[in-house]
């Protein structure tokens, strides 16, 4: 099981402090780490190659700010250290103005610049474009949070360390406009075995024959006279 401690499903982060807690690259990046699996502050300063006391400092804002917590201890030699964990699997940032100097964080800027080292080839990426209500938008990314959720689960192995982002958004994207009526085709007199010639959309010519005393089995309307005509 992917962390190594119960936690909530999810922890609103909605207030001044938290968000300004959360806008710090170094405990975002905490964060991060343990939801792996909890961790000592000491592992921590390890795998940020940063000074304990530093690492010590911005732990203890995140458990001021309720976002992260200890979920257990150990005791090495005489000393009691404190595992810490997530207080939520996901973080939900909500729609409150940020407080002043503090920018909101920015998902796929971060996955741009964390991709940029990534070796040509390796990166799986698709985008797509869909003219959907507001609802279904969130219908949809309900579900990507899932498939998110799945992928920190995963267990863990080798020794790199993929990232996953995604986004749902309203773009400026062009519309196509609403699809025109087909002309109704007027059934005319046209004498048996006879043919006429019109344009095609290709420029091309194509025939149309009546089916009524002609000897032929096929349905009255358009028909192409080879393949050639196909559009």
């Amino acid at each position: 099981m992917v962390p190594d401690y119960d936690l909530a499903p999810s922890v609103e982060a909605d207030t001044p402090e938290q968000l300004k807690a959360l806008a710090h690259p170094l405990r975002s990046l905490i964060l991060d780490l343990v939801l792996e699996r909890a961790a000592t502050v000491t592992e921590l300063s390890i795998a940020l190659d940063r000074p304990k006391s530093s690492v010590a400092y911005h732990v203890d804002v995140l458990v001021d700010t309720g976002l992260l917590a200890v979920v257990r201890t150990r005791q090495v030699r005489a000393i009691e250290e404190r595992l810490y964990g997530r207080t939520g699997r996901t973080i939900v940032v909500g729609d409150t103005a940020m407080p002043e100097g503090v920018v909101r964080q920015n998902f796929l800027a971060e996955a741009q610049a964390e991709a940029a080292v990534t070796e040509p080839g390796h990166m799986r990426s698709t985008m797509r474009h869909a003219r959907i209500s507001e609802g279904r938008a969130e219908e949809f990314f309900a579900r990507v949070v899932e498939l998110a959720q799945d992928f920190t689960a995963l267990p863990r192995e080798g020794d790199v360390v993929f990232g996953f982002v995604a986004a749902v958004y309203p773009t400026d994207h062009p519309v196509l406009p609403e699809p025109s009526r087909r002309p109704t085709l007027v059934p005319d007199s046209i004498p048996s075995g006879s043919a006429r010639t019109t344009s095609s959309c290709s420029g091309r010519a194509r025939s149309r024959t009546s089916a009524t005393g002609s000897g032929s089995s096929r349905t009255p309307g358009w028909r192409q006279r080879s393949p050639a005509t196909r559009c």
